[in-house]
């Protein structure tokens, strides 16, 4: 017996974040038509991002801000950071689209801006939109890859995410593709030879009081998680409720095939537990839709996963730049890493210290600088942070020996490690770690300052992570792959549902810019197949 539809389109896109919305445009703009199905009201992790794209070789941006960047040196920055996560031609590729990409974006209504940030942050104040936004200026990145700023921030007060996805939403609408909100997929449908035909998901009807509540609690939801997930978690049971008691069940047709761009699954804690259990005492990033729905739809036809142990883990405390000049350590009192690298690789270091606990040690003059630049250096959220940290969230001694006995450090470890930094700052030699010469200083003035750094979230200060494993895709189209290699007909991928450009590492923008490449791949595909 044939199956029963309620809608059918040519292409059916499960989650309108980042990835879906690419791959909307494209495949509509290839002449499909398009049906676009969320579980919320639209804007995934996308909406709430910084809204920054990774973009380079001879961007407008950079050009107009003085620098010269080559697709090369873009290749051979991201070669480093990618750790093989995509093959060396799949890595060329996304570099040499990378300025086309951002030229499609702006054509879409993507403002960006060439005001240069002055200083390296994890994110620029509302004065600047290009900025240094990974490790380009750190060795040994900056050894093997000519630097240049690549962070191209949408123009956008705060964190401007929403203006990125806001632009993409009305070019979606422009292009007359619809969109179906308030509606949770929860399978595929397949034919008699295994392909992707379709999905089925339960849709809480328009114009009822359950579909006013769902989107009240879910827009409530999504805020609360970004600053105290306890609170978020409360609303989590009431939509669930609402999407299994208050929905129907409703068949849509994918004449061509399906795109999986329904985020990662740093929500759920079970399968963090199972893949990174380094990493469950983090906060999560994104929405409660980041609960790996999309990646368990392409794992029940066949689809494999790949790196799903990977998660980016951030330890930002830069702004203020002071701080940089503090000596980050481990529980037994030994250095970790240098403390200019992007907040997303001290997260990788830390998460191999041993209960993942890492622990920043500054002096009285770091601190007081790092107060005195707190005004200048930080937006609110960054603000907030910081200044919890430099005024309640440390521990303080007088002395070394008792700030590590204070701190659950090991005095003699501790001691070792502020003897021989000292002992280089003094001397002018290079630094061990390869922090830059202007950012080391002997800590010698007391009192002494402890910033608890592990990967858990404290009050005041957050862990945030993403998921960056997924399904396996073929490189060229997008199509979920199978343990084999051969593809799962009729099923397509894109942003962190997918195996990317950033499932090894990441640095800011790049997910974005990722979304952007991989979901246009994958519209572009399912348009173009008949």
């Amino acid at each position: 017996m044939g199956q029963e539809w309620d809608a059918e389109s040519d292409v059916v896109i499960v989650g309108f974040g980042g990835a879906g919305a690419c791959a909307a445009i494209e495949s509509a703009d290839r002449g499909a038509e398009v049906l676009v199905l969320d579980r919320f009201g639209g804007g995934g992790a996308t909406a709430i991002s910084g809204g920054v794209v990774y973009a380079g070789g001879g961007t407008p941006y950079q050009e107009q801000a003085g620098f010269s960047d080559t697709t090369q040196a873009m290749l051979d920055y991201l070669r480093l950071e990618t750790g093989g996560a995509v093959s060396e031609e799949t890595l060329a590729r996304f570099c040499e689209q990378s300025v086309e990409n951002l030229r499609w974006l702006e054509r879409n209504g993507v403002p960006f801006e060439a005001s240069m940030a002055p200083r390296k942050t994890s994110y620029p104040t509302n004065e600047y939109y290009l900025y240094y936004s990974g490790n380009e200026l750190v060795p040994p990145y900056c050894e093997k890859a000519a630097p240049a700023p690549r962070g191209h921030r949408t123009k956008g007060r705060g964190t401007s995410g929403k203006v990125l996805f806001s632009a993409l939403r009305k070019a979606v609408a422009a292009r007359g593709v619809r969109v179906r909100c308030h509606t949770r997929v929860t399978a595929l449908l397949t034919d008699s030879t295994g392909r992707v035909i379709g999905v089925e998901a339960r849709e809480i009807p328009a114009r009822s009081v359950y579909r006013l509540a769902h989107r009240v609690l879910s827009r409530s939801n999504r805020k609360l998680n970004i600053y105290y997930r306890p609170l978020g978690k409360l609303l989590d049971a009431p939509i669930k409720r609402i999407e299994a008691k208050r929905s129907v069940i409703r068949r849509f047709r994918a004449r061509r095939g399906v795109v999986l761009a329904a985020g990662g699954f740093v929500f759920d804690r079970r399968m963090l537990a199972e893949h990174a259990p380094a990493y469950r005492s983090g906060s999560s990033l994104g929405t409660i839709g980041d609960d790996g729905s999309g990646i368990r739809l392409g794992q029940s036809v066949g689809g494999r996963t790949d790196r799903m142990h990977r998660v980016s883990a951030w330890r930002f405390y830069n702004p203020p730049l002071a701080l940089v000049e503090g000596v980050l350590v481990n529980s037994a009192g030994e250095r970790i890493c240098n403390e200019l690298l992007y907040g997303a690789k001290i997260g990788d270091h830390i998460a191999g210290q041993p209960g993942a606990k890492a622990y920043l040690v500054v002096d009285q003059r770091i601190h007081d600088e790092a107060r005195r630049q707190l005004p200048g250096q930080t937006l609110w959220f960054q603000r907030l942070q910081a200044g919890y940290l430099l005024r309640i969230g440390h521990v303080k001694a007088d002395d070394v020996v008792t700030l590590a006995r204070r701190a659950g450090i090991d005095p003699a470890g501790l001691t070792r490690t502020i003897e021989g930094y000292n002992a280089d700052a003094r001397a002018d030699r290079p630094d061990r770690m390869g922090k830059e010469r202007g950012h080391v200083h002997p800590l010698e003035r007391g009192p002494y300052y402890v910033f608890d750094c592990s990967l858990r979230t404290q009050r005041g200060f957050p862990a945030p992570m993403i998921t960056l494993g997924g399904l396996t895709v073929d490189e060229s189209t997008g199509a979920v792959t199978r343990a084999d290699g051969t593809p799962v007909p009729g099923l397509y991928a894109a942003g962190r549902t997918a195996v990317g450009v950033c499932s090894e590492s990441y640095v800011s923008g790049l997910s974005i810019s990722d979304c952007v490449f991989s979901g246009r791949r994958a519209g572009a595909a399912l348009a173009d197949e008949r």
